[in-house]
């Protein structure tokens, strides 16, 4: 009997331990979202300019968040688990708008925006339209990236970009790795967030090691 209640109790202190595991990895991914492009925004303010910030990298960036969080709504998937998409999208339409605004191009906010809207619900018609999407969901958050490493190389330097923006991008999708395999385990969804991850990771080395080689030549 009490063999029996041990192995009880011991089966349900690893089911509490699992689960604040995970409700405290979903927090610090959705807190740290919240303010994932705040560096980043503060650092446009402050030089007023957008060298080394890629522009085409925003944009697919927005593109592949507004599709991933389509996709997670659709199939009633925990809300925790993509809770800080809308809050990115947010974030990277500010940083759009300044970025538009810097440059001298503000007035293509508007077919942006139009662009968006009209994108987003296209991809709400039907079911197999937002899981056809979703599957080169990771080739535009992929590139994304990519054209943010390109924009590195070609300017060679990092100065405007910010390395904890970044940084923390990179957390978000190993935490996010986490909790789709504890809750979902959808293998396209585990897919695009292993490729980010790497790719995420390849920017902040990219930054630092710019921002390192700054230093050295001064």
């Amino acid at each position: 009997m009490f063999v029996i209640l041990r192995e009880f109790s011991s089966s349900n202190m690893e089911n509490v331990d699992s689960f604040t595991l995970l409700n405290t990895i979903n927090i610090s991914a959705t807190l740290i979202c919240m303010v994932l492009k705040v560096p980043q925004i503060f650092l446009l303010l402050n030089t007023k300019c957008t060298k080394g910030v890629s522009l085409r990298a925003l944009l697919l960036e927005i593109t592949g968040y507004i599709v991933f969080a389509t996709y997670q709504k659709h199939h009633g998937y925990p809300i925790a688990t993509f809770l800080e998409y809308p809050i990115m999208v947010a974030q990277d339409s500010v940083l759009l708008l300044m970025m538009l605004h810097y440059d001298g191009n503000l007035w293509q906010s508007l077919i942006y925006s139009l662009a968006y809207v009209v994108g987003w619900q296209l991809l709400s018609l039907q079911g197999w339209i937002i899981d056809l999407a979703l599957s080169f969901c990771t080739f535009i958050s992929g590139s994304s990236k990519f054209s943010q490493l390109q924009c590195l190389w070609a300017s060679g330097d990092a100065g405007q970009v910010s390395a904890l923006t970044w940084a923390m991008a990179t957390y978000t999708c190993i935490a996010r790795i986490f909790t789709t395999i504890s809750t979902t385990g959808d293998l396209k969804v585990l897919l695009r967030f292993f490729v980010l991850t790497t790719l995420n990771g390849w920017v902040f080395v990219t930054i630092v090691y710019y921002r390192l080689r700054g230093k050295k030549l001064t």
